[in-house]
């Protein structure tokens, strides 16, 4: 079976790979000059390729650190000496998109491997449930599309894909140095390096927790109540951070993560903030309606795991059990929307994007219908988080924390920032049928097939400009 597997395996990434380089040629064709952010990262990165390193020679618009610059001179240069290609060729837009081709690679056997170390082996996952669920997530739309532009993405997405690998082997040097690469292709991918730190803490508490459950003779006093398992789960937390060894421990396995956060600080610090370049564009703020804008992306794309017939009735059941609760996670949802509801310049004025679209004809068309929304916000993030009922509660809490942590500061609705986190969260949901996973792959392949097609012959003009625009995510 495992040999059977390996063929499955190369099968698909042979095949995916062969579809993007087709793509990657129709891409090259259309686009002979930097589009969109394009037009700040591949100049800079010319420059890097040409050895002007200097200050002096930054780009101010750029936000980012210069880790896809680095990465790319790293592969393209020593092209020039082997092939005796010339800098002009080594540099060109194609071969710096092919960059992103490369790690895209990268990124399909990263989730492969993830799949198989994240599932437990006991379940009954098939070889063809972890091949068909790598090569999903490898199409994903809002991540396969970048394959083929050079923005930082796809390379952000290695590196935090390969630290969350290395955390989960106990690695945690290695995590942690990889954690810093993601950290300079993206400032918040920081936050998936807490996130690892997070994920040895959750196991560690899990195991403790187990014990504490199987005692004969509980040490914590019994707590009755509509809450009495969060009560009691809150004093375990409290009695376990009192005790020294259990810190100790915690940092003996951390440390490298803890050191990261000190060199993230320090550069906060020096820098005056986390954005470099230009920070008037991206403003930090408390956007809460970000985390309902994700959990309804998450179950748009995830809709064969998360929606179905069985679920709304369980949903509705429990409402009613519940009723109070849920009145009051309405109504708090509902203050959150109303007084915290940002609409960023970049998504009232660039038509480019499909966000503007969403919002101009969702959002700005009747101003009831972000109200009308929260119950379906409460399903989205009530099924997510039953989606996730496999993994530990501590598991949970520290991932959704993440989650917050990430989206929420973000003023600009952008769908390409929820990529990042959709993809850890399908990563732990445990492996659906093998028929839900030929839907969801069948209507990835739809949207990127429309996608695509939009973008290369739906093109369009400002009637201020002659340039070229085109759709995009």
């Amino acid at each position: 079976m495992a040999q059977l597997e390996g063929y499955y395996f190369s099968a698909a990434l042979s095949c995916t790979f062969l579809v993007s380089c087709l793509l990657f040629s129709a891409f090259s064709r259309a686009l002979r000059e930097p589009y969109m952010d394009e037009i700040f990262h591949l100049p800079q990165a010319q420059r890097y390729c040409e050895g002007h390193f200097s200050l002096s020679q930054w780009d101010p618009m750029i936000t980012t650190l210069p880790g896809l610059y680095l990465v790319s001179v790293g592969v393209v240069k020593p092209a020039s000496w082997i092939f005796g290609w010339s800098e002009h060729v080594v540099c060109s837009i194609g071969m710096l998109r092919f960059v992103n081709l490369l790690f895209s690679v990268g990124n399909f056997y990263l989730l492969y491997l993830l799949f198989r170390k994240v599932q437990p082996r006991n379940q009954a996952a098939s070889s063809i449930q972890r091949v068909l669920s790598t090569l999903t997530l490898a199409v994903f739309p809002t991540l396969y599309f970048f394959n083929f532009l050079y923005y930082t993405e796809v390379g952000s997405m290695f590196f935090t894909l390969f630290a969350y690998l290395m955390c989960l082997y106990g690695n945690h040097k290695t995590s942690a140095l990889l954690g810093f690469c993601g950290f300079m292709f993206r400032q918040t991918n920081i936050i998936w390096a807490v996130f690892c730190a997070g994920n040895v803490i959750a196991q560690k508490l899990t195991e403790a927790w187990k014990t504490e459950l199987q005692k004969k003779e509980n040490r914590l006093p019994p707590i009755k109540g509509p809450f009495a398992e969060f009560r009691k789960i809150l004093q375990f937390l409290l009695a376990y951070s009192m005790s020294f060894k259990n810190l100790n421990m915690l940092f003996r396995l951390t440390w490298p993560y803890i050191l990261l956060g000190f060199l993230f600080c320090a550069f906060v610090v020096l820098n005056g903030g986390i954005v470099i370049g230009d920070r008037s564009s991206h403003e930090a703020c408390l956007h809460f309606p970000q985390l309902f804008y994700f959990f309804s992306f998450t179950l748009f794309f995830s809709f064969p795991h998360l929606l179905s017939l069985s679920k709304i009735k369980t949903f509705l059941s429990l409402v009613w059990k519940r009723r109070i609760l849920f009145f009051v996670v309405t109504l708090v949802s509902v203050l959150l929307v109303w007084k915290f509801t940002y609409a960023h310049k970049y998504l009232l004025a660039d038509n480019r994007h499909y966000t503007f679209y969403v919002w101009k004809r969702v959002f700005q068309r009747y101003e009831i219908v972000k109200y009308l929304l929260v119950p379906a916000y409460i399903f989205a993030g009530w099924s997510i988080a039953d989606s996730l009922k496999s993994k530990s509660i501590f598991w949970n809490l520290m991932f959704f924390i993440c989650l917050f942590i990430v989206i929420v500061p973000q003023k600009l609705l952008e769908f390409r920032y929820f990529v990042l986190p959709y993809v850890i969260y399908r990563l732990n949901v445990p492996l659906p049928p093998i028929s839900r996973l030929v839907c969801e792959l069948t209507c990835y392949a739809i949207v990127n097939f429309i996608t695509f097609y939009i973008f290369l012959n739906k093109t369009f003009q400002w009637p201020n400009s002659q340039d070229i625009q085109r759709f995009m995510w």
